[in-house]
């Protein structure tokens, strides 16, 4: 006798990586800012780095940039971003129907990004998959709430979510890791930049190869 699989009702879904291929615009972003420094990174493989964190922290991190300056960094990046990076981005290959089938079965759909709120849902609305979901969190413009845990535990506190009826899914270990600090369970997906090892090591409940797999295993199959 086949045993059924762990479903849940609700699904909070990563952005950058997970829903879209956003690489082009933030490496592009990233570079632009990292320039104004006179840091010169030429293969845009190179920023990968920086999809998914924080990115006042990633230019900490990554570039050494005190946290002055990498607050000058973010300026610079949203001045690139804004006009031009946020339309540089695709949506992965199947996410539409993926989305479509989860709400038409009845899952009750959100977006937690550590990307700006009003960034991502203008993302979400010019590739028309707003509809889909019933709210999009991510950070303030001003810095607060950058933490996937903060975005997450927002999202809970403002729907009352069930969190053992809830499912983070995301591609970097920050979703994982915010995810478990509210006791989710977490799905990973390797379409996206994180790698099995890194999802693994962060303590995702699973790990999925692609789209056509992730509809699968949020449907019970």
């Amino acid at each position: 006798m086949k045993t059924s699989m762990k479903t849940w009702q609700t699904v909070l879904f990563d952005l950058d990586g997970t829903l879209t291929d956003s690489k082009p615009g933030i490496t592009r972003g990233v570079q632009y800012a990292l320039d104004q420094f006179d840091i010169k990174v030429d293969n845009l493989d190179d920023l990968e780095v920086y999809i998914g964190p924080p990115l006042l922290d990633s230019f900490m991190n990554f570039h050494g940039l005190s946290e002055v300056q990498a607050q000058q960094a973010l300026t610079h990046y949203r001045s690139y971003y804004t006009t031009r990076g946020i339309f540089e981005h695709s949506v992965y290959p199947g996410v539409p129907e993926m989305l479509r089938r989860l709400k038409e079965a009845g899952k009750i759909l959100y977006v937690a990004t550590s990307k700006p709120t009003p960034f991502a849902r203008q993302m979400l609305e010019k590739d028309e998959l707003d509809s889909f979901f019933s709210g999009i969190y991510g950070c303030f413009l001003d810095g607060r709430r950058t933490a996937k845990a903060a975005v997450i535990e927002a999202v809970l506190t403002e729907q009352g979510l069930d969190k053992g009826d809830t499912v983070m899914v995301g591609d970097r270990e920050h979703d994982v890791i915010g995810a478990k600090a509210h006791e989710l369970a977490v799905i990973g997906v390797l379409y996206g930049y994180g790698s099995e090892k890194e999802l693994t090591d962060a303590g995702a409940t699973e790990v999925v190869a692609d789209v056509k797999a992730l509809i699968n295993r949020l449907e019970g199959k």
